[in-house]
């Protein structure tokens, strides 16, 4: 680390504290040369993330939308909205470690779906419905046949 003062490339950290909720860590340092003292910050670089849509186009990942979705899929259900936010984390994490800037909504569907499955039933048909677009009752039943089916194997 260059010192801003003297660009001298000697410095020592002082104290090294977590900022953000654990998100960066701020560190107090001094030059080697001239003492000055001087505070940086350390985050993880994260690339974003664009999401190609069915039709081609693409758009930046929004965790609140899909938050939005899923808030709509559980409504009137007995599921609290930390776990809603604690799944979005969880499908953000996996597209963050799969290190592509670039993710088919497809995937993103099926991350969430498969999560939300374990979450709730009635709320991953509701969801399923909507993402899949089901055209009839059959393709709805088949997806509550594949459930129950799970379910009693």
């Amino acid at each position: 680390m260059f010192c801003p003062f003297c660009d001298c490339m000697e410095t020592r950290v002082l104290e090294s504290r977590s900022t953000e909720e654990g998100k960066s860590i701020r560190r107090r340092r001094e030059c080697t040369s001239c003492g000055e003292r001087f505070t940086t910050y350390e985050r993880a670089e994260r690339l974003p993330i664009f999401v190609i849509k069915k039709d081609g186009r693409r758009e930046a990942f929004d965790s609140q939308k899909v938050l939005k979705g899923l808030v709509t899929a559980c409504e009137k259900r007995p599921v609290p909205l930390d776990r809603l936010r604690q799944l979005v984390n969880e499908v953000e994490f996996n597209l963050v470690n799969r290190m592509e800037t670039e993710v088919p909504a497809a995937v993103i569907g099926e991350l969430v779906m498969d999560k939300l499955k374990e979450v709730d039933d009635v709320a991953y048909v509701r969801f399923a419905s909507v993402y899949r677009e089901f055209k009839d009752i059959q393709m709805f039943m088949d997806e509550l046949e594949m459930i129950l089916r799970k379910k009693d194997g």
